[in-house]
Protein backbone atom coordinates (compact mmCIF):
# COMPACT_ATOMS: atom_id res chain seq x y z
CA UNK A 1 0.00 0.00 0.00
CA UNK A 2 1.07 3.58 -1.21
CA UNK A 3 -0.22 6.64 0.35
CA UNK A 4 1.08 9.93 -0.31
CA UNK A 5 0.06 13.54 1.16
CA UNK A 6 0.68 17.30 2.30
CA UNK A 7 -0.17 19.36 5.09
CA UNK A 8 -0.28 23.63 4.68
CA UNK A 9 0.40 24.75 8.26
CA UNK A 10 -0.16 28.92 9.20
CA UNK A 11 -1.19 31.52 11.67
CA UNK A 12 -5.11 31.95 11.34
CA UNK A 13 -5.75 35.39 9.43
CA UNK A 14 -7.55 36.73 12.68
CA UNK A 15 -6.72 38.96 15.77
CA UNK A 16 -7.70 37.07 18.46
CA UNK A 17 -8.37 33.15 19.33
CA UNK A 18 -11.40 31.65 17.58
CA UNK A 19 -14.66 30.23 19.75
CA UNK A 20 -14.87 26.46 18.81
CA UNK A 21 -18.50 27.67 17.74
CA UNK A 22 -16.48 30.74 15.35
CA UNK A 23 -13.78 27.83 14.17
CA UNK A 24 -16.87 25.12 13.29
CA UNK A 25 -18.64 28.13 11.26
CA UNK A 26 -15.40 28.83 9.17
CA UNK A 27 -15.38 25.44 8.62
CA UNK A 28 -18.32 24.38 7.31
CA UNK A 29 -17.02 24.33 3.71
CA UNK A 30 -19.69 21.63 2.46
CA UNK A 31 -23.34 23.06 2.83
CA UNK A 32 -25.45 19.97 5.02
CA UNK A 33 -21.81 18.72 6.21
CA UNK A 34 -21.00 18.57 9.81
CA UNK A 35 -17.58 19.99 11.58
CA UNK A 36 -15.94 17.74 13.85
CA UNK A 37 -15.05 19.22 17.19
CA UNK A 38 -13.46 18.33 20.05
CA UNK A 39 -12.33 20.29 23.44
CA UNK A 40 -9.45 18.15 25.10
CA UNK A 41 -6.47 18.60 25.24
CA UNK A 42 -7.23 21.91 23.39
CA UNK A 43 -9.91 23.86 21.12
CA UNK A 44 -9.60 21.36 17.20
CA UNK A 45 -12.36 21.59 14.84
CA UNK A 46 -12.11 19.38 11.36
CA UNK A 47 -13.74 20.65 8.15
CA UNK A 48 -16.33 18.01 6.67
CA UNK A 49 -13.25 16.19 3.40
CA UNK A 50 -13.29 18.03 0.51
CA UNK A 51 -13.10 15.95 -2.57
CA UNK A 52 -11.18 16.59 -5.91
CA UNK A 53 -11.07 14.62 -9.00
CA UNK A 54 -8.08 14.27 -10.85
CA UNK A 55 -7.29 12.21 -13.90
CA UNK A 56 -3.15 13.02 -14.67
CA UNK A 57 0.12 11.82 -15.11
CA UNK A 58 1.68 10.66 -11.46
CA UNK A 59 5.54 11.83 -10.47
CA UNK A 60 7.98 10.07 -11.94
CA UNK A 61 11.58 10.36 -10.37
CA UNK A 62 12.54 8.24 -13.79
CA UNK A 63 10.15 10.58 -15.96
CA UNK A 64 8.21 7.85 -16.90
CA UNK A 65 4.37 8.87 -18.10
CA UNK A 66 1.77 6.73 -15.39
CA UNK A 67 -1.68 7.87 -15.58
CA UNK A 68 -3.66 8.00 -12.26
CA UNK A 69 -7.11 8.86 -11.74
CA UNK A 70 -9.25 9.24 -8.62
CA UNK A 71 -10.46 11.47 -5.59
CA UNK A 72 -8.03 13.29 -3.87
CA UNK A 73 -9.34 13.89 -0.14
CA UNK A 74 -9.19 17.10 1.39
CA UNK A 75 -9.44 18.46 4.92
CA UNK A 76 -8.93 21.96 7.20
CA UNK A 77 -8.37 21.88 10.61
CA UNK A 78 -8.37 24.71 13.16
CA UNK A 79 -5.59 23.99 16.70
CA UNK A 80 -6.84 26.43 19.61
CA UNK A 81 -8.73 28.86 17.39
CA UNK A 82 -5.34 29.94 16.29
CA UNK A 83 -3.37 27.85 13.91
CA UNK A 84 -4.79 26.71 10.68
CA UNK A 85 -4.11 23.14 8.42
CA UNK A 86 -5.73 21.83 5.74
CA UNK A 87 -4.56 18.54 4.86
CA UNK A 88 -5.02 16.52 1.54
CA UNK A 89 -4.40 12.73 1.50
CA UNK A 90 -4.58 9.68 -1.60
CA UNK A 91 -3.66 5.95 -1.88
CA UNK A 92 -2.33 4.82 -4.49
CA UNK A 93 -2.87 1.45 -5.84
CA UNK A 94 -2.80 -0.42 -8.83
CA UNK A 95 -5.67 -0.24 -11.60
CA UNK A 96 -6.37 -2.26 -14.72
CA UNK A 97 -7.97 0.51 -17.00
CA UNK A 98 -10.12 3.61 -16.75
CA UNK A 99 -12.93 3.62 -15.48
CA UNK A 100 -16.00 5.97 -15.31
CA UNK A 101 -16.20 8.69 -12.86
CA UNK A 102 -18.69 7.02 -10.76
CA UNK A 103 -16.40 4.40 -9.93
CA UNK A 104 -13.63 6.78 -9.16
CA UNK A 105 -15.96 9.37 -7.14
CA UNK A 106 -17.72 6.09 -5.43
CA UNK A 107 -13.68 5.54 -3.28
CA UNK A 108 -12.74 8.95 -2.55
CA UNK A 109 -8.58 9.04 -0.84
CA UNK A 110 -7.90 6.68 -3.66
CA UNK A 111 -5.90 7.00 -6.69
CA UNK A 112 -6.01 4.30 -9.68
CA UNK A 113 -3.56 3.98 -11.84
CA UNK A 114 -3.87 3.27 -15.56
CA UNK A 115 -0.78 1.11 -15.86
CA UNK A 116 1.80 -0.58 -13.90
CA UNK A 117 3.12 0.99 -10.27
CA UNK A 118 6.37 0.86 -9.30
CA UNK A 119 6.26 2.68 -5.93
CA UNK A 120 9.38 3.35 -4.91
CA UNK A 121 9.65 5.77 -8.59
CA UNK A 122 6.86 7.35 -7.62
CA UNK A 123 8.37 8.21 -3.78
CA UNK A 124 10.87 9.68 -5.33
CA UNK A 125 9.46 11.53 -7.60
CA UNK A 126 6.87 12.76 -5.27
CA UNK A 127 8.74 13.94 -2.63
CA UNK A 128 11.70 15.51 -4.09
CA UNK A 129 9.99 16.28 -7.90
CA UNK A 130 8.97 19.54 -9.13
CA UNK A 131 7.17 19.22 -12.42
CA UNK A 132 3.92 20.98 -12.40
CA UNK A 133 2.25 19.00 -15.11
CA UNK A 134 1.95 16.33 -12.71
CA UNK A 135 -0.18 15.41 -9.47
CA UNK A 136 -0.02 18.35 -7.71
CA UNK A 137 -1.47 18.35 -4.00
CA UNK A 138 0.55 21.75 -3.54
CA UNK A 139 -2.09 23.43 -4.92
CA UNK A 140 -5.26 20.74 -4.36
CA UNK A 141 -3.98 21.45 -0.48
CA UNK A 142 -3.39 25.20 -0.87
CA UNK A 143 -6.49 25.71 -2.24
CA UNK A 144 -7.99 24.88 0.54
CA UNK A 145 -6.43 26.16 3.33
CA UNK A 146 -6.65 29.92 0.74
CA UNK A 147 -10.83 29.17 1.14
CA UNK A 148 -10.42 28.81 4.64
CA UNK A 149 -8.04 32.50 5.05
CA UNK A 150 -10.57 34.09 2.98
CA UNK A 151 -13.61 33.50 5.57
CA UNK A 152 -15.32 36.81 6.08
CA UNK A 153 -15.62 35.87 9.79
CA UNK A 154 -11.90 36.51 9.95
CA UNK A 155 -10.41 40.31 10.33
CA UNK A 156 -7.26 39.86 8.75
CA UNK A 157 -5.08 41.38 11.75
CA UNK A 158 -3.00 38.48 13.25
CA UNK A 159 -1.15 39.20 16.00
CA UNK A 160 1.99 38.29 14.46
CA UNK A 161 3.52 37.20 10.87
CA UNK A 162 4.29 33.69 10.08
CA UNK A 163 5.21 32.26 7.07
CA UNK A 164 3.23 28.99 6.21
CA UNK A 165 4.98 26.12 5.96
CA UNK A 166 4.07 22.61 3.68
CA UNK A 167 4.96 19.34 4.69
CA UNK A 168 4.94 16.45 1.91
CA UNK A 169 5.30 12.75 3.25
CA UNK A 170 4.39 9.43 1.75
CA UNK A 171 3.70 6.15 3.56
CA UNK A 172 4.80 2.24 2.24
CA UNK A 173 3.86 -0.79 4.47
CA UNK A 174 6.66 -2.50 6.22
CA UNK A 175 6.08 -6.17 4.86
CA UNK A 176 9.00 -7.55 6.69
CA UNK A 177 8.62 -10.02 10.55
CA UNK A 178 9.71 -6.45 12.52
CA UNK A 179 6.57 -4.34 11.52
CA UNK A 180 8.55 -1.72 12.79
CA UNK A 181 7.44 2.51 11.88
CA UNK A 182 10.04 4.54 11.27
CA UNK A 183 10.21 8.18 9.53
CA UNK A 184 12.69 9.93 7.51
CA UNK A 185 12.21 14.03 7.93
CA UNK A 186 14.34 16.12 5.41
CA UNK A 187 14.63 19.92 5.70
CA UNK A 188 14.42 21.14 1.84
CA UNK A 189 13.92 24.76 2.35
CA UNK A 190 12.81 27.07 4.91
CA UNK A 191 9.15 26.26 3.99
CA UNK A 192 9.34 22.67 2.92
CA UNK A 193 9.58 19.39 4.98
CA UNK A 194 9.59 15.77 3.10
CA UNK A 195 8.52 12.57 5.47
CA UNK A 196 9.13 9.14 4.21
CA UNK A 197 7.19 7.25 6.65
CA UNK A 198 7.15 2.99 6.97
CA UNK A 199 4.22 1.78 8.94
CA UNK A 200 2.55 -1.38 9.76
CA UNK A 201 -0.44 -3.40 7.80
CA UNK A 202 -2.50 -2.63 10.37
CA UNK A 203 -2.18 1.63 10.69
CA UNK A 204 -4.89 3.19 8.41
CA UNK A 205 -4.16 6.00 5.97
CA UNK A 206 -6.28 8.34 8.11
CA UNK A 207 -3.88 7.68 11.18
CA UNK A 208 -0.87 8.24 9.56
CA UNK A 209 -2.42 11.22 7.99
CA UNK A 210 -2.93 12.70 11.67
CA UNK A 211 0.46 11.81 12.55
CA UNK A 212 1.63 13.77 9.69
CA UNK A 213 -1.30 17.12 10.56
CA UNK A 214 0.48 16.69 14.46
CA UNK A 215 4.34 16.58 12.70
CA UNK A 216 3.47 19.62 10.76
CA UNK A 217 1.54 21.60 13.40
CA UNK A 218 4.99 21.20 15.94
CA UNK A 219 7.24 21.60 12.77
CA UNK A 220 5.10 24.68 11.99
CA UNK A 221 5.73 26.22 15.67
CA UNK A 222 9.40 25.58 15.86
CA UNK A 223 9.88 27.24 12.25
CA UNK A 224 7.75 30.69 13.45
CA UNK A 225 9.74 30.91 17.19
CA UNK A 226 13.26 30.16 15.02
CA UNK A 227 12.39 32.75 12.52
CA UNK A 228 11.40 35.08 14.82
CA UNK A 229 14.36 34.67 17.37
CA UNK A 230 16.62 35.05 14.60
CA UNK A 231 15.54 38.30 13.79
CA UNK A 232 15.57 39.74 17.19
CA UNK A 233 19.21 38.95 17.31
CA UNK A 234 20.26 40.05 13.62
CA UNK A 235 17.82 43.11 13.15
CA UNK A 236 19.19 46.49 14.17
CA UNK A 237 16.03 47.54 16.45
CA UNK A 238 15.33 48.90 19.85
CA UNK A 239 15.47 46.47 22.86
CA UNK A 240 11.81 46.95 23.40
CA UNK A 241 10.31 46.38 19.59
CA UNK A 242 12.22 43.26 19.59
CA UNK A 243 10.36 42.67 23.06
CA UNK A 244 6.68 43.43 21.46
CA UNK A 245 8.06 41.30 18.57
CA UNK A 246 8.60 38.14 20.75
CA UNK A 247 5.78 38.42 23.01
CA UNK A 248 2.82 37.34 21.00
CA UNK A 249 4.39 33.90 20.98
CA UNK A 250 3.69 33.63 24.91
CA UNK A 251 0.44 35.15 24.78
CA UNK A 252 -1.24 33.10 22.29
CA UNK A 253 0.59 30.17 21.02
CA UNK A 254 2.79 28.80 24.01
CA UNK A 255 -0.27 26.56 25.15
CA UNK A 256 -0.60 24.90 21.73
CA UNK A 257 2.68 22.39 22.03
CA UNK A 258 1.33 19.41 22.80
CA UNK A 259 3.44 16.61 20.61
CA UNK A 260 1.65 13.25 19.95
CA UNK A 261 -1.67 14.16 21.70
CA UNK A 262 -3.74 13.36 18.81
CA UNK A 263 -1.62 10.17 17.57
CA UNK A 264 -3.06 6.80 16.96
CA UNK A 265 -0.97 5.10 20.05
CA UNK A 266 0.48 2.54 17.03
CA UNK A 267 2.13 5.41 15.71
CA UNK A 268 3.55 7.38 18.63
CA UNK A 269 7.06 5.32 18.76
CA UNK A 270 7.95 7.85 15.59
CA UNK A 271 7.15 10.63 17.95
CA UNK A 272 9.43 8.93 20.56
CA UNK A 273 12.38 8.68 18.15
CA UNK A 274 11.73 12.70 17.28
CA UNK A 275 11.66 13.88 20.90
CA UNK A 276 15.30 11.71 21.37
CA UNK A 277 16.64 13.02 18.15
CA UNK A 278 16.72 16.09 17.09
CA UNK A 279 14.55 16.63 20.21
CA UNK A 280 11.61 19.15 19.30
CA UNK A 281 10.48 19.38 22.47
CA UNK A 282 13.91 20.26 23.94
CA UNK A 283 14.10 22.75 21.15
CA UNK A 284 10.92 24.34 21.58
CA UNK A 285 11.34 24.60 25.52
CA UNK A 286 15.00 26.26 25.03
CA UNK A 287 13.39 28.82 22.67
CA UNK A 288 10.19 29.68 24.90
CA UNK A 289 13.15 30.00 27.85
CA UNK A 290 14.96 32.39 25.92
CA UNK A 291 12.03 34.54 24.81
CA UNK A 292 10.92 34.64 28.73
CA UNK A 293 14.68 35.75 29.57
CA UNK A 294 14.47 38.70 26.94
CA UNK A 295 11.54 39.78 28.25
CA UNK A 296 12.38 39.67 32.04
CA UNK A 297 15.74 41.69 31.14
CA UNK A 298 13.85 44.41 29.13
CA UNK A 299 10.81 44.84 31.83
CA UNK A 300 14.03 44.84 34.75
CA UNK A 301 15.85 47.55 32.49
CA UNK A 302 12.37 49.65 32.21
CA UNK A 303 11.76 49.79 35.30
CA UNK A 304 15.21 50.38 36.61
CA UNK A 305 14.62 53.52 34.28
CA UNK A 306 12.03 54.53 35.45
CA UNK A 307 13.69 54.33 38.86
CA UNK A 308 16.64 56.85 37.51
CA UNK A 309 14.02 58.90 36.49
CA UNK A 310 11.84 59.30 39.90
CA UNK A 311 15.43 60.10 41.35
CA UNK A 312 15.91 62.63 39.35
CA UNK A 313 12.69 64.36 39.81
CA UNK A 314 12.59 63.70 43.51
CA UNK A 315 13.13 67.48 45.24
CA UNK A 316 15.52 67.83 47.69
CA UNK A 317 14.53 68.62 51.12
CA UNK A 318 16.15 70.87 53.46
Amino acid sequence: MLTVGEVHTSLLQHSTALSQEQSSEVLSLIEGEMVLTSRRPSLYAVSPDVRTGVDCWLPSARQRQLRGVGAVVTRAIITGGRIVQASSVVQVVDGKRRQPWSHYLANPGVLETVGKLDAPDLIAGFLHGNNADVLNLEAITGRVIDGVQMSELLDRRPPLRAARTRLRWTTRVNQGPDREVSAVITVDSPTLRTVELVVDPQDVPAAVAGLCEDLALHDWLLTMLSSLMEAAVTRPAAGQEHIERLRPVLEHLLHLWLPGARVHPRLRPIWDRLEQVPGFSRQWKSSVNWIRDQISVSNMTLLRDLADRMAVNQPCRR
